[in-house]
């Protein structure tokens, strides 16, 4: 059993800046991480074309602003570069293959027990702690839904987590389902390499740009959320219309409320809404 002050759970970008807030005021801690690397979504399951959907101010982790003469929206490799550049400069050093199984916090002794299997070992590790910070991330989990013929497909069934390029899929007809960032991006990407592509858009969702989304969050420092919502909504009815015709329909409550109240993120447009109109993508 290791007792310290602080266990974090999970070496993603959130995992990462809270040791490096806790090393510059001199907090013991350690990071368990499931997989055998930090930012594992990143190096391991993001596709190709994939940049930062916010400017560059917004994605800096602490202590460690992007560098004047990046470009505003990362792309992904060099978001890992400035990763792997953080690592190195706070000595981060989490303890990977360490899958979390529970944590209790014990009243009486006022701290936290979480036990964790380690996957090299398969022993089960005990960790005390008087805090706990959960990092695990909000898009980590992989999930398919059970659907009738599915494991009669004769066709290739795939994640979007699992999903790299395009170029794979040249000539064939691919279906994606659900069109969040990750599924309108994907949806994209294959109509660029010739795809018959299709896409499937089950719940309301807000189509918004970069930039609408950009001056959004500028303004959301001073003025209240409606106001902003009734702005970024404004702007992208002008900007594309009426979607419902192509069965995009727009939710009730505005994009930056859901996100903060629901954890629900707009679309970002990256030029799938321009091909759904062209019929490229069905």
């Amino acid at each position: 059993m290791e007792e310290i002050v602080v266990l974090i759970v999970g070496a993603g970008p959130s995992g990462l800046a809270t040791s490096a807030c806790l090393s510059v005021h001199s907090i013991p801690h350690i990071i368990l991480e499931k997989e055998d690397v930090y930012a594992s979504l990143w190096k391991k399951r993001a596709y190709d074309r994939l940049k930062l959907h916010l400017a560059k101010e917004f994605c800096s982790l602490p202590f460690k602003p992007h560098s004047p003469d990046s470009p505003t929206y990362i792309p992904k490799d060099m978001f890992v570069d400035y990763l792997d550049d953080y690592v190195k400069t706070f000595n981060i050093q989490p303890k990977y293959q360490r899958h979390v199984e529970s944590a209790s916090y014990d009243e009486a002794d006022g701290k936290w027990r979480i036990e964790a299997k380690n996957v090299l070992t398969g022993g089960v590790e005990v960790y005390v702690a008087e805090f706990l910070v959960v990092a695990s991330g909000e898009n980590s989990g992989k999930y398919i839904p059970e659907l009738p013929g599915l494991d009669s497909f004769s066709g290739e069934t795939l994640h979007s987590s699992e999903y790299k390029s395009g170029a794979k899929y040249e000539n064939k007809e691919v279906l994606v389902v659900g069109c969040g960032n990750s599924g309108m991006e994907i949806a994209y990407d294959l109509s660029n390499y010739g795809v018959q592509t299709a896409i499937v858009i089950r719940n309301p969702v807000h189509v918004v740009t970069k930039e609408i989304v950009r001056v959004g969050m500028i303004f959301s420092k001073y003025l209240p959320i409606f106001i902003v919502d009734i702005m970024a909504v404004l702007m992208s009815k002008i900007l594309y219309g009426d979607l419902s015709k192509y069965g995009i329909r727009r939710p009730t409550k505005g994009p930056f409320y859901l996100k903060a109240t629901a954890g629900r993120a707009p679309v970002i447009d990256v030029g799938t809404v321009a091909k759904i109109k062209s019929k490229e993508i069905k």
